[in-house]
């Protein structure tokens, strides 16, 4: 039985099909990435769109549940979870790196686990977290001796201390918010994050500062904060989005965001 005609009055006056049309390689001409996000994190989008490269650089986003409140066992949580969610990025693109994004956890589950498990959906990719990226990043930059700045709590604080300096770096300075709520460590303002970075950054001991957490806004700070203490500034987001890059070939010069952007790997 066929359709019957529109009435006259519901058809268009210029109704074109086929239209001819050319194909390019479409907004990762250059490189296209993959990053797993927390279901938590308010931050890590606005602190990416910031520093990455204007063309060809493609970033694709999954979200990952997790508790809001961080303690070593919601952490670990977490690790059932990393090849569902990066099953859901879109499997036609071709993805040079895949991230995940949780500094705390990937300590807890171990940096090799979470590279594993991406690797068991994306075999050909290259992986990375704000762990691994933090440590290329400051030894990119020249820093052996680390300040380092988290909200977390005590027991975190810790372990991260801890399996930093197992990778090789010295801590000899620590601040921390002492803030489990990631919904409140979302909300720390930049201004108290630039306070918090010169207090601990200004000792003597360290030669740069690392802020631990994507929750924390310290991208559009860190060339200021460099500026006020004389000495290198990376958080996670910072580092990860950096690193992402240059493990992609991404060797742009990026300027406003501190002297990383202008660095490649070490």
């Amino acid at each position: 039985m066929s359709t019957p005609a529109a009435p006259a009055a519901d058809r268009p006056e210029v109704d074109l099909e086929g239209l001819p049309f050319q194909t390019d390689r479409g907004i990762g001409s250059r490189a296209a990435l993959g990053l797993l996000v927390l279901e938590t994190d308010q931050t890590i989008e606005d602190e990416f769109r910031a520093v990455w490269p204007d063309d060809g650089v493609a970033l694709y986003a999954a979200r990952l549940h997790n508790d809001v409140q961080i303690t070593p066992e919601t952490l670990l949580e977490m690790r059932g979870l990393i090849a569902p969610t990066t099953r859901l990025l879109p499997n036609m693109v071709d993805l040079s790196v895949v991230a995940f994004a949780c500094t705390s956890g990937s300590l807890v589950i171990g940096e090799s686990h979470v590279a594993e498990l991406v690797r068991s959906v994306r075999p050909n990719a290259r992986v990375t977290d704000p762990v691994t990226a933090a440590i290329a990043a400051l030894r990119a930059s020249g820093v052996g001796r680390v300040a380092l700045l988290t909200p977390y709590l005590r027991e975190i604080n810790l372990r991260l201390r801890t399996a930093l300096v197992e990778r090789g770096l010295r801590i000899p300075v620590m601040g921390s918010f002492n803030e489990s709520d990631d919904d409140v460590v979302a909300r720390i303002t930049p201004q108290s994050l630039l306070d918090a970075i010169v207090r601990i950054g200004s000792e003597p001991s360290c030669d740069g500062v690392f802020v631990s957490c994507t929750s924390l806004r310290v991208a559009r700070i860190a060339e200021r904060a460099e500026a006020l203490i004389g000495k290198p500034v990376t958080s996670s987001n910072h580092a990860l989005a950096w690193h992402m890059l240059r493990l992609a070939g991404i060797d742009d010069r990026i300027e406003g965001f501190g002297r990383l952007y202008r660095s490649g790997l070490a």
